[in-house]
């Protein structure tokens, strides 16, 4: 799969680029254009990786905290909500797919029965050490993160529960707001909302961190204009650009730029100039995750401390040379386009090596025991159930 990357380069046309500025500011609606959906299998296949990867490394996290390193079922229901798993899919059965991470055992109960315990493998566990070794390393950059997505509200505060749905995106430690947060008392203080939720609120702005990552690029590039800033863009193959928008796509990456850590409430969120301010937010938004994307409803909750209009998700199908939306594992994830070439993440943080060995981990203790080769403990009927989850690097099962 071969995807064109190109970016509409500013013409230094600049009597040119005020005026269609000026004009876009004065009209009252977005210019209505529809760009086309095109699947794009590559970013499908690394959004189905990571399906199951996500509530696996959460599990093994959990499980690292309790005594030997085991609970029984009951105790890690408890963290179900948290994990995004299909609500019809037993924990027990997601569990049971991975038997090189967790390592199942009956435990009696007081009914002379016994009751299904979960325990970390030690291969688990040596890989889990190594995570948190390289959180250790890694502790002021995910400060940063934590920092700047705070700064792009506009009271510079999230509700936790907010907060722990970016948790693995952003590489935050699961355990964040007792090992992290208490060690930054300058920066961080959680505060109670009107509603009895707890939030975490920045206490100290950081100016050094107010810049984009756009803006840092372009400045790396030596670009003297950081007023009109394009986006970087790329289509997926076969994905034909009508004349119009190509023209109209070409206007709007000359629209004056409005960094996402600015105030953005003098503009007129009708105009397409607000909206390159919106796709500038989650484009850094992205940028602040290991993986550079998250599930569209985590996006969701983030429209009022942002400050976004009712229907701002629009950006994400308006824009699809920025965005790719992926519709795998029943559920929709919103991808940085420019962020991948095929499946290769580019900008690789540490963490994702980490994760890779999981995966690697998890999808060898798959097939051994897809092919029969762990005893069935439980005298349950372990048949495979379907999902999504890679089975070799080229075949995508859903």
């Amino acid at each position: 799969m071969f995807v064109t990357r190109f970016r509409w380069h500013h013409h230094h046309h600049h009597h040119h680029t005020i005026k269609v500025a000026f004009a876009y500011q004065q009209t009252a609606s977005l210019v209505n254009i529809k760009l086309k959906w095109v699947k794009d299998k590559p970013l499908d296949a690394v959004v189905s990786h990571h399906n199951d990867l996500m509530p696996a490394s959460l599990l093994v996290s959990f499980l690292s905290s309790a005594p030997t390193y085991s609970l029984p079922i009951y105790h890690l229901s408890s963290i179900r909500p948290h994990l995004g798993l299909p609500q019809l899919l037993k924990l027990s059965t997601f569990l049971r797919r991975y038997p090189t991470l967790f390592h199942e055992y009956p435990l009696p109960n007081v009914n002379g029965g016994t009751v299904p315990c979960f325990q970390l493998t030690n291969q688990a566990l040596h890989l889990h050490h190594q995570e948190l070794h390289i959180l250790h390393n890694s502790e002021s950059d995910l400060v940063h993160r934590l920092q700047k997505l705070l700064m792009l509200t506009h009271d510079r505060t999230l509700p936790l529960q907010t907060i722990d749905q970016f948790k693995w995106d952003m590489g935050l430690p699961y355990h964040y707001q007792q090992t992290l947060i208490p060690r930054y008392p300058h920066l961080f203080s959680f505060v109670s909302l009107p509603d009895d939720r707890i939030a975490l609120k920045l206490i100290y702005w950081d100016e050094r961190l107010a810049i984009s990552h756009l803006q840092n690029q372009i400045v790396q590039e030596n670009n003297k204009d950081v007023q009109h800033l394009p986006f970087p863009i790329g289509f997926t193959r076969g994905f034909g650009l009508k004349k119009k928008c190509i023209k109209w796509l070409e206007e709007w990456q000359r629209l004056p730029y409005t960094s996402p850590y600015a105030d953005a409430s003098h503009l007129d969120s009708r105009t397409d100039v607000s909206e390159k301010r919106i796709v500038g937010v989650f484009h850094e938004l992205l940028n602040l995750t290991i993986h550079k994307m998250t599930q569209r409803k985590n996006m969701s909750n983030l429209r009022k401390p942002l400050g976004l209009p009712q229907k701002f998700t629009k950006v994400f199908g308006r824009h699809p040379g920025i965005f790719y939306i992926s519709q795998k594992c029943s559920t929709q994830t919103i991808v940085l386009r420019e962020a991948y070439d095929h499946q290769d993440l580019l900008d690789k943080h540490p963490l994702v090596g980490i994760r890779q060995q999981y995966a690697s981990m998890m999808k060898i203790g798959f097939q051994n025991r897809s092919r029969g080769l762990y005893k069935n403990i439980t005298g349950e009927d372990h048949q495979e159930e379907e999902h999504c989850q890679l089975k070799n690097d080229s075949t995508v099962i859903t």
